[in-house]
C-alpha cells in the first residue's frame, strides 16, 4: 500500500443523517456513517501527514451522488475510489462486491469465489467489516449462507443493512417479497417513507 497525500474531507447531511467523506487525488478514501468526526479524521489521515483539511468543493461531487442514492434517485455510483490503502486481498474482495448490481445480493461465499479465494467466506466478511467506503462499495448487498443478513459493521448494524436493502427493493429474508417488488419509478416514492 503506497502512501497517499492530499486527503481532504467534509461532513454532509443526508436522509441517513451525518456522513463524513474523505477524498484524495486518487478518489474516494473513506465514508464515515455518522460517529465522531475526530475519530474519522484519525482513521483517514496518512502516516506522517497532518490532519486532513476541510474542502467542501472537492467533496461536492461525492456528496451529490451519496445524497441521490440515499434519496432513491441513484442506482449506480460513478465515483473514483482510491484503492491504495487496501491490502491486495481486501481490494479483490471489495472490487468483487462493487460489481453487485443495485437491488441484488450475493453471499459471502460467492464473493470469496469471485475474489479467487473459494472457502474464505469468513475472511471476506472481515474484509467487508473494514470497508472504508460503504454505500459506494455495497457490502450491505452481501448476505450469509442461506440468505441470512449476516453482519454489518457500520453504526446501526444489521438494521441499517436491512433498510439499505429495502431502499433498493432487494429480496432477502425478512425483506420485500418478490411478488411485491416495485418498478424503479414507483420504488422511489414508496420507499422514502420506510427509510431513515
Amino acid at each position: 500500500m503506497e502512501p497517499q497525500t492530499g486527503v481532504v474531507f467534509d461532513s454532509i447531511t443526508t436522509r441517513m443523517g451525518r456522513l463524513h467523506v474523505a477524498v484524495s487525488q486518487g478518489g474516494l478514501v473513506s465514508i464515515g456513517l455518522g460517529g465522531s468526526l475526530r475519530r474519522f479524521l484519525d482513521l483517514v489521515k496518512s502516516p506522517g501527514q497532518g490532519t486532513p483539511r476541510r474542502d467542501p468543493g472537492a467533496v461536492r461531487p461525492y456528496a451529490r451522488q451519496l445524497r441521490e442514492y440515499l434519496a432513491g434517485h441513484r442506482r449506480r455510483f460513478t465515483l473514483p475510489i482510491d484503492w491504495r490503502r487496501m491490502s491486495p486481498f481486501q481490494r479483490r474482495v471489495l472490487k468483487a462486491t462493487s460489481r453487485i448490481p443495485y437491488g441484488q445480493t450475493k453471499t459471502y461465499g460467492e464473493i470469496a469465489h469471485q475474489a479467487r479465494h473459494p472457502g474464505a467466506a469468513r475472511a471476506v466478511g472481515q474484509a467487508m467489516g473494514s470497508n472504508p467506503v460503504p454505500l459506494v462499495i455495497p457490502c450491505h448487498r452481501v448476505l450469509g449462507a442461506g440468505g441470512s443478513l449476516g453482519g454489518y459493521s457500520a453504526p446501526g448494524g444489521v438494521d441499517l443493512k436491512r433498510r439499505l436493502l429495502r431502499l433498493e427493493g432487494a429480496v432477502f429474508p425478512g425483506g420485500r417479497e418478490s411478488s411485491h417488488r416495485s418498478s424503479p419509478a414507483t420504488k422511489r416514492g414508496s420507499l422514502r417513507s420506510h427509510l431513515f
